[in-house]
């Protein structure tokens, strides 16, 4: 363990994120979330920080975002957070205008979900009703409506 920061075995981690073993593997093999390091035995080691990627990682992908986007939006992110000149104030700009993309995206899907929420809720509570009601008293509602 280097330094004073804590590791994590992907069990651990697992709990952590409510993310599947399987899922956690998974997005290491596909480069949006490796563990930090490795033990001697091979076994996977993450941090934190590890933990919050997957974090997002994870909250992304009820927006449907594909993988290359979250691998684009990752790398805008990890960009944005290095300090000091590495990035440049230009570059720093044009990140910030692929990052507002990437929310704007996102708040337009998280509308489509309410949406889609409210429909749902809109179902079930029908399906309350209907459960609540005679056969008898379900068809004198149905002609009230009309």
């Amino acid at each position: 363990m280097a330094g004073d920061q804590r590791h994590m075995q992907i069990g651990e981690v697992a709990e952590r994120t409510g993310l599947s073993l399987r899922t956690i593997r998974y997005y290491g093999e596909v480069g949006l979330a490796a563990p930090s390091t490795r033990s001697p035995g091979g076994f996977r080691l993450y941090t934190e920080a590890d933990v919050e990627r997957l974090l997002l990682i994870k909250r992304m992908k009820p927006l449907d975002f594909s993988l290359e986007e979250m691998a684009d939006l990752l790398q805008i992110m990890d960009a944005l957070a290095e300090p000091g000149p590495e990035v440049g104030q230009g570059k720093r700009a044009r990140l910030r205008e692929r990052l507002a993309m990437y929310e704007d995206a996102a708040e337009a899907r998280c509308a489509a979900l309410r949406e889609q929420l409210e429909i749902a809720e809109d179902f079930a509570a029908r399906l309350r009703e209907a459960g609540q009601t005679t056969p008898r008293e379900r068809s004198w509602k149905e002609k009230s409506r009309r």
